[in-house]
C-alpha cells in the first residue's frame, strides 16, 4: 500500500471538492471549462520547473511511495499533484465567492500587495544562490507586480482564501515531506533553500503554493469573464 501513498494524497485532496462541484448552490462543474483552461496553461511552466529541478537534484521523489509510472522524469503522481491540488483550491475560491461575498470582493489593500512584492524581491536577492528560494520568490514577485499594475480588485480576497487553504496545505504538504511517515515522499536538497521548515515543510513551499494557486485563480477569473 505504501506505493500508492502519493496517489492517495492527491485523490484525497480532490474527492470532496469534486463531489461538491455538483452542489446546486455552487455549480462549480459549470466552471470546468474555465478551470481546465487555466490549469492547462499554469501546469506548463510548473512542469518544466519541476523537471529541471528534479534533474538538478534540488528535489526528488521516494520510489517507495510511488506506483512506478513516469512521464519524462516525473512520477505520474507529481503530475497529478498539479491537477488535483489546484482543483481543490480553485473550488474553494469559488465557494468563498458564492457563499461569502458573491461579487462583492473585500476592499483592496494595496499596501499588502506592495509589502509582498517587496518581501519577495528582497528574499530572491538575498538568497540568489539558493535556486529554489530564488525562483520561488522571484516568480511570486513578478506575478504580484503584474496583478497590481493591472489593478486587480480581488487580490485581498485571494489572500484571505489562501490563509484558509494553508490549513489543508500543512496537512497535505506535511505528509509529502515526511510528517507522520517513515521518510518523505518528496525530499529537498537543503543547499538549495533557506533551510527553515514548518515541521517537515520547507518555508519556500508556502510561497511556491501561493504562486501556483494565484496563477490558476488569475486565469480562472480571466476565462470566466470571457466564457460567461
Amino acid at each position: 500500500m505504501n506505493s500508492y501513498l502519493y496517489l492517495f494524497v492527491n485523490l484525497g485532496a480532490l474527492i470532496i471538492p469534486f463531489i461538491y462541484s455538483f452542489h446546486p448552490k455552487l455549480l462549480f462543474y459549470k466552471k470546468w471549462k474555465s478551470y481546465f483552461l487555466s490549469n492547462l496553461i499554469t501546469i506548463i511552466p510548473f512542469i518544466i520547473w519541476d523537471i529541471a529541478f528534479t534533474e538538478k537534484g534540488i528535489w526528488g521523489f521516494n520510489p517507495n511511495y510511488l506506483t512506478g509510472l513516469y512521464i519524462w522524469n516525473l512520477p505520474i503522481e507529481e503530475i497529478l499533484f498539479f491537477l488535483c491540488i489546484p482543483y481543490a483550491c480553485v473550488y474553494t475560491w469559488h465557494c468563498f465567492k458564492v457563499l461569502l461575498w458573491r461579487e462583492r470582493f473585500i476592499k483592496p489593500k494595496k499596501w499588502l500587495n506592495y509589502f509582498l512584492i517587496g518581501f519577495s524581491l528582497f528574499m530572491s536577492f538575498i538568497f540568489a544562490q539558493q535556486d529554489y528560494t530564488f525562483l520561488t520568490f522571484l516568480g511570486l514577485a513578478v506575478l504580484l507586480v503584474y496583478l497590481t499594475l493591472s489593478k486587480t480588485k480581488w487580490l485581498s480576497s485571494f489572500y484571505l482564501t489562501y490563509l484558509v487553504l494553508l490549513i489543508p496545505f500543512l496537512i497535505v504538504n506535511g505528509i509529502l515531506t515526511g510528517t507522520g511517515i517513515e521518510s518523505p515522499i518528496v525530499w529537498y536538497n537543503d543547499l538549495e533553500n533557506i533551510g527553515i521548515r514548518i515541521l517537515t515543510i520547507p518555508i519556500e513551499d508556502v510561497f511556491y503554493g501561493m504562486t501556483l494557486i494565484l496563477l490558476n485563480v488569475t486565469l480562472f477569473e480571466h476565462f470566466n469573464k470571457k466564457i460567461a
